[in-house]
């Protein structure tokens, strides 16, 4: 076997964290937020309208286990809806203790 054969690359190295690259975590895409009472709630129906926050064409935000993690755009992609990501979210203060 060569040396080259021999030694992991950087992509191939084990880390005391490889075994959490397989759980599943929530991942919510947010096309945006509204306030209504429960009372508005109440007498939604079918091809109701509720008006959000956020204007048309705004990005929308990508949130991983509830924490913001991303922004992206609306994509079609072979028939489907798709996100792309437009931007990665720095960690809040917060997450990084």
């Amino acid at each position: 076997m060569s040396s080259s054969q021999n030694s992991l690359s950087s992509s191939d190295a084990v880390t005391p964290f490889d075994w959490m690259l397989d759980v599943p975590c929530q991942l919510d895409v947010v096309l945006g937020t509204a306030t209504l009472t429960v009372g508005e709630c109440s007498r939604l129906a079918v091809h109701s309208v509720v008006r959000l926050r956020q204007a048309a064409g705004t990005d929308l935000d990508v949130r991983l286990g509830g924490v913001p993690f991303a922004c992206g755009e609306v994509a079609i992609v072979d028939d489907n809806v798709s996100l792309r990501l437009a931007r990665i979210l720095p960690p809040s203060a917060e997450e990084m203790g």
